[in-house]
């Protein structure tokens, strides 16, 4: 991709409305606009940073055994008055059809769709367990919109529905979801700051759990346990004398954080309204037992962003960022840089490093270098007289201070040993 084409350019000053550092540097970056309080457009670098998340989170969820669907955001009355929530649950958007006047909701979540679809295939023990994902926008009418992409009243999640023929079933498909939700934010680059987080399972269950990544931007407190890194968040740090449910540890360390996922043990709490059962070995109908599971994907982003950043922009993971290489020309109209530049974002390309290719002549050396870090690529690679004097390129990693000198015809192996 040459950055001459890219949409659009970057901002020198962030907006005054946006005080969240996330807003500030992503929408200064140009990976994100502001439409209204709690609701952004994803530009096209945000579009394919947000891609790259959803990608890891998918490959985790397929590996856990998942599959994908995708459900309507439009909600019939009907199916959220049999749960109780039409009138219960404050943040859902409500409206009434123009021309059939039918009542409908945006979807916030899909426990009222998932529910009744599943019980029209009359589902057998052999058929269990069984876990179906998708990734839809969801809609609250958020009080508090604020904070940028970390909360929202329009965002992109992945809810994950798990469904079992007793609740140790759910027990042990609960405890293997736990470690596909490791890996994801370990291959967002967050992992080390991310702590499985007890909170309330409500009335059908003691626990449920968060995950929280320790922040300053977060707006919740938890007290995360050193010895086994778990942590509670407030009401069950009050309820458990701010002991560790774990290992009993009452040296808890209190901490400001944002939670980026969260798994649940729904038991029986949406089968039962709808009736929805299985058949056992025996030709009996028993209640299904459900689980569900479910990541923010703009509140992921958002989180990278706040924890992985610096004074002078975004550190994106190679794996989530939106191009792995930056290839930056340095010299106006120098047909041996640009040659050389050219060359290398074509080979990158044809190995499968995704490159962002500045060859603008109209944008001085020092801004292309503050911009370089403001958009955090994981690799920047500059092409200039000096370099190619020295023998070939300088090979910058966003996360290092300085840069190496890289012979040119071997800088592809030196970026895929990265």
């Amino acid at each position: 991709m040459k950055q001459s084409k890219l949409f659009p350019r970057a901002r020198k000053e962030a907006p005054k409305d946006e005080v969240s550092k996330n807003a500030q540097l992503l929408i200064r970056a140009g990976f994100i606009d502001k439409l209204m309080a709690g609701v952004y457009t994803y530009l096209p670098l945000g579009l394919r940073t947000l891609k790259k998340i959803e990608n890891v989170i998918r490959d985790e969820m397929t590996k856990a055994g998942g599959q994908e669907l995708l459900m309507p955001s439009l909600h019939p009355k009907e199916n959220w008055q049999i749960t109780g929530r039409w009138d219960s649950l404050d943040d859902l958007f409500k409206f009434t059809s123009f021309y059939s006047e039918t009542e409908l909701a945006l979807g916030p979540t899909h426990e009222e769709v998932i529910s009744p679809l599943v019980k029209k295939f009359n589902l057998s023990y052999k058929d269990l367990p069984l876990g179906l994902f998708q990734f839809q926008n969801k809609f609250r009418d958020e009080k508090r919109a604020k904070s940028g992409i970390l909360r929202g009243r329009e965002f992109l999640m992945k809810d994950y529905y798990s469904f079992h023929t007793s609740e140790e079933d759910l027990d042990k498909y609960y405890e293997n979801m736990k470690t596909h939700y490791e890996n994801i934010f370990a291959r967002c680059g967050i992992g080390n700051v991310t702590h499985l987080t007890f909170a309330s399972g409500g009335s059908f269950s003691k626990y449920s759990h968060e995950y929280q990544a320790i922040t300053e931007a977060g707006e919740d407190i938890i007290y995360v346990c050193p010895k086994c890194s778990v942590a509670l968040n407030r009401e069950i740090a009050d309820d458990n004398g701010k002991a560790c449910p774990e290992c009993g540890n009452k040296n808890l360390e209190e901490k400001k954080s944002v939670e980026v996922g969260n798994i649940f043990k729904l038991k029986d709490k949406y089968s039962s309204p709808f009736n929805l059962k299985f058949t056992n070995d025996k030709g009996e109908d028993k209640p299904m037992i459900m689980g569900c599971y479910g990541i923010g994907l703009g509140r992921l982003m958002g989180a990278i962003t706040e924890i992985l950043s610096d004074e002078n922009g975004m550190r994106w993971p190679a794996e989530v960022a939106p191009f792995k290489a930056h290839v930056l020309e340095i010299g106006k109209t120098n047909d041996d840089v640009k040659k050389a530049a050219e060359e290398l974002s074509v080979k990158f390309e044809a190995a499968g490093i995704d490159t962002l290719h500045d060859d603008r002549d109209d944008v001085r050396a020092g801004e292309k270098f503050a911009e370089a870090d403001l958009i955090g690529l994981p690799y920047r690679i500059v092409v200039s007289d000096k370099t190619l004097s020295s023998g070939g390129v300088e090979l910058k990693l966003r996360n290092e201070t300085a840069g190496k000198i890289i012979k040119t015809n071997e800088i592809l192996n030196e970026i895929q040993k990265l």
